[in-house]
């Protein structure tokens, strides 16, 4: 095959991780420049995207911790000793615990990548030629990811049976990884398998399709605003219709995960095993099952409102499940159905086709039943035999075996008779077989093997008159993950006020910038009334913890952090910075602060900065687009009368802080000697009077200020006001009389200089 693996890692860390990718970048002037594809070997849907990336490669790291892949591939050239790219040392970097294999370039091609889309791509997604057939580096990653596959699976996809799809970065909001693990989007800071993430409050979802969508939803929020609001108007119309979210999510919770089961079935393996022959039966009790469904789901929406759900509706009126469902009635029985535990699925199996289809069939499912039939009647002689409550047990790894529940002493001498072996115990539970048991479990697992055989030719020739109809079941796997993902968004802001309680100036921004995911995503949010600007990206520096791996301080932590937003942001991006500057001086970190914010001010991004230096709160005077809100203290003084406490209100107020010398406050309080404090308050004060005579804002400041403000809810009036004439008079009046209110009477700068 010519394919050589290098440096492979442990498994990945993500035990359901099934998506393998690949990845190229350009070379010489087009560096920079990057194709990629992925597959979900659970899922029979191929992703490509193809971006200009920056130097920090911000936007391959960040979507590939969205895939969490099982394996990634790259050329080899990008890892020559001593010529190792940057994207290379990077994503190896980020990805210490995934797998990577290197294949030789010539794999990565373009021609190939388009002529394997051609062949396997479904007619219904057949635009796809005209969005990649000039991103060559995406086609290139899709021939080597396409070919690698075939080659781990040994297995090949069939003709016009895969799904496969363009995903633009315009389409969705960008969260980088650091502020993805900040603000505890699907993994929990402190315990990997505690609940507390945004994903755990929201997750109510029935399905395994539906959760994988709500999680790559809050990773990468949608930023089309019809998109956001057609999702809006179907939650309000499931939570103000009880039947029709009861229903809804009766039939859905049934559902299985119908994209593995198209991945499934859309695969031809190379070679004919009794696992693979399983495999096809299985899937096709599940395929009748799923189908079964979508009757019902179709009653349960008929009488919907919304555009979305009305579209759904729509979708389930395909004629080709119909189609389908009639050809798998013709063969398989109609009482086939998927049911859970293994031996009732391996009777499903074995009596699936119907009788009279073939002979050889009929008679080896006659010699199994006499089999099965002939181990329960050697079980209850031998319980009558040793008069013990013995009782017939299966499981798929021993098959057929006896089990008993009974006290040790009411065994003679403690023990089980000689002629049982494979004993195992728990508790009162006694677990064994004979010698005559294994033999006729051999012979029931020879009769199951021809079973499966001819039951498998039979579904094979049921496959081959169904493939040209089968696509639709990714329509109906796309129905049923997003009816999944709102029903879930309703259901949670019935039963939960969002989980824990938000409190502090830490918890506040992070609120923010959740409440903006959840919005985007189209869930309602915790507040009675909520405006959003779409933000296209969200990046966050939170946190003062030293990074012992990369052996940064705390200050090369925040200024590699601030250095990268400042490099990947712009007026689209909602930015959350809670401190900055605090592992260096004050005087170099209030700087630090202030250059930093002019940038971003400049730069017109939606910013919230928590800091603890006052002085920052001053760039107000010069910066008319500021707003001060600061988070409301009271004093409680103790019982004694004698010391003071600072209690916490939570409350956030308008306006800087008239809270002085919080710190010193907060000294006083602890055992440190007096005459300390004394003198800091004494070089404080001086300190203060220096900062306080050097920060008056020039003359008319405040004036510029009003008049800004006055013109920016102008503008937004202008664009969005849906107010009926008389409203809107008595708005514009009120802003009449805020802007006289905050406007300076004439001289009055001057007095204040």
């Amino acid at each position: 095959m010519g394919y050589s693996v290098t440096s492979s890692s442990a498994t990945s860390a993500h035990a359901a991780a099934s998506v393998i990718a690949a990845v190229v970048e350009g070379r010489g002037l087009a560096r920079g420049e990057v194709g990629m594809a992925s597959i979900d070997l659970k899922n029979p849907e191929m992703i490509l995207s193809q971006f200009a990336d920056n130097t920090t490669y911000a936007k391959v790291i960040t979507k590939l911790k969205i895939l969490t892949p099982l394996e990634i591939i790259m050329s080899n050239t990008a890892c020559d000793t001593g010529n190792t790219t940057k994207l290379f040392s990077l994503i190896t970097e980020h990805f210490k615990n995934v797998t990577f294999t290197t294949v030789q370039r010539k794999y990565f091609n373009e021609t190939k990548g388009l002529e394997y889309i051609e062949q396997l791509c479904a007619s219904e997604f057949s635009t796809i030629f005209m969005e990649v057939q000039s991103k060559y580096y995406c086609l290139a990653a899709a021939a080597a990811l396409l070919k690698y596959v075939e080659f781990i699976q040994n297995s090949v996809y069939a003709p016009k049976s895969l799904k496969v799809r363009f995903q633009g970065s315009e389409k969705t909001a960008m969260i980088d990884s650091a502020s993805a693990q900040n603000l505890e989007l699907v993994i929990n800071n402190r315990d990997s398998r505690n609940g507390h993430t945004l994903f755990g409050v929201l997750n109510y979802t029935k399905t395994p399709g539906g959760s994988r969508r709500l999680r790559s939803n809050i990773l990468e929020p949608p930023v089309d605003a019809e998109t956001i609001n057609m999702r809006l108007d179907c939650v309000q119309e499931l939570l103000q219709d009880e039947e029709l979210f009861f229903g809804l999510q009766a039939v859905i919770s049934k559902f299985l995960d119908t994209e593995q089961l198209l991945s499934v079935l859309v695969q031809i393996p190379k070679q004919d095993t009794v696992k693979t022959a399983e495999s096809k039966i299985t899937n096709l009790i599940y395929l009748k099952h799923t189908l079964e469904l979508v009757e019902p789901l179709k009653a349960a929406l008929r009488s919907c409102d919304t555009s979305l759900l009305k579209a759904y509706y729509h979708c389930l009126e395909d004629t080709r499940f119909g189609i389908i469902l009639e050809k798998i009635t013709t063969v398989i029985n109609d009482d086939t159905r998927y049911t859970k535990g293994c031996l009732n699925m391996r009777t499903q199996k074995c009596y699936a086709v119907k009788p009279n289809i073939n002979e050889f069939l009929d008679i080896a499912r006659r010699t199994y039943t006499e089999i099965v039939d002939d181990i329960a009647g050697m079980i209850t002689q031998l319980a009558e035999k040793y008069n013990l409550p013995m009782k017939t047990s299966f499981s798929s790894a021993r098959g057929f075996f006896i089990q008993m529940s009974v006290d040790c002493s009411a065994l003679p001498n403690g023990q089980l008779p000689s002629e049982f072996t494979k004993i195992t115990k728990m508790k009162n539970t006694y677990s064994f077989t004979s010698a005559d048991l294994i033999k006729m479990n051999e012979r029931c697992q020879e009769s199951l093997r021809e079973i499966y055989h001819m039951t498998y030719l039979i579904v094979c020739k049921l496959l081959n008159e169904i493939y040209e109809h089968i696509h639709c079941l990714y329509k109906l796997s796309d129905v049923v993950s997003m009816l999944d993902m709102l029903l879930s968004f309703a259901h949670a802001c019935t039963l939960s006020d969002y989980g824990p309680n938000m409190s502090g100036k830490s918890t506040y921004l992070k609120q923010i910038a959740l409440c903006q995911i959840m919005a985007q995503i189209g869930s309602y949010v915790p507040a009675e009334y909520c405006s959003f600007r779409i933000a296209e990206q969200i990046f966050t520096r939170i946190g003062m913890d030293d990074d012992i791996e990369t052996n940064s301080s705390t200050f090369m932590k925040e200024m590699k952090e601030i250095t990268y937003i400042i490099q990947n942001a712009n007026d689209k991006s909602l930015i959350i910075i809670d401190e900055l500057g605090r592992g260096t001086s004050a005087e170099e970190g209030i700087g630090i602060c202030y250059a930093a914010c002019e940038y971003l001010l400049n730069l017109k991004a939606f910013t919230l900065f928590a800091t603890h230096f006052l002085e920052l709160c001053h760039i107000d005077v010069f910066y008319p687009n500021v707003e001060n809100y600061h988070f409301e203290v009271q004093h409680v003084r103790s019982s004694a009368g004698n010391k003071e406490k600072i209690a916490y209100t939570y409350t956030l107020s308008k306006g800087c802080t008239e809270e002085k010398n919080y710190g010193l406050k907060a000294a006083e309080v602890s055992s440190l000697p007096s005459s300390v404090i004394l003198d800091a308050k004494e070089i404080t004060n001086h300190i203060a009077k220096q900062i306080l005579h050097r920060q008056k804002g020039p003359p008319g400041m405040m004036e510029q200020r009003a008049v800004y403000q006055l013109a920016m809810r102008l503008v937004q009036t202008a664009r969005n006001s849906r107010l009926d004439p008389d409203s809107l008079r008595i708005y514009l009046k009120g802003l009449k009389r805020k802007y006289e209110a905050s406007c300076p009477a004439p001289g009055q700068n001057d007095e204040q200089q």
